[in-house]
């Protein structure tokens, strides 16, 4: 092989050494480039894994909102039927209040009309009464006693109230 240029020390000394390199770099090159691309991968394993689990999270989340969303809604126009409940109510009692304090005032303006009338009717009687003894005084020419006269005359306009009622 000395021929070609190859001496035996020289290649035994060159597979050595590159025997030698090929160890080292494997010791110190190869194992931490393939530890580190392994706890790259890790990594990027584990980030994926956390953005699946972020996404569940966020489709739960979405979820759930619509969910209170809904029942808000729910809660909001059930509310809005008890306004309109109460204030169909209270319209109601207003009306029927109304009414109440209508009957009332009417009830007491009846009360007071028929009080007024029998107050003018007696009015009138004694009026009536006095002319009539004033009159039947003239005509007999003598004062009669008063008090005589006007229960004359009393029993006299209850007779005629029988008689009209009749």
């Amino acid at each position: 092989m000395e021929g070609l240029g190859i001496h035996l020390s020289s290649l035994i000394a060159q597979v050595f050494n590159f025997g030698l390199l090929l160890l080292l770099l494997y010791m110190f090159a190869y194992k931490p480039v393939i530890k580190m691309l392994d706890q790259r991968a890790a990594k990027i394993k584990e980030s994926v894994d956390q953005t699946e689990q972020i996404k569940q999270q966020a489709e739960l989340a979405e979820k759930e909102t619509a969910r209170i969303i809904a029942e808000a809604s729910k809660e909001g126009q059930k509310i809005i039927e008890q306004a309109t409940q109460i204030g169909e109510e209270t319209k109601q009692k207003a009306k029927q209040d109304a009414k109440l304090e209508a009957e009332r005032i009417i009830a007491k303006a009846k009360l007071e009309i028929e009080r007024e009338r029998d107050d003018a009717i007696g009015e009138l009687r004694n009026a009536f009464a006095d002319l009539t003894v004033m009159a039947a005084g003239k005509v007999i020419n003598r004062s009669l006693d008063k008090e005589q006269h006007r229960q004359l005359i009393d029993k006299v306009l209850e007779e005629s109230n029988v008689l009209s009622k009749n």
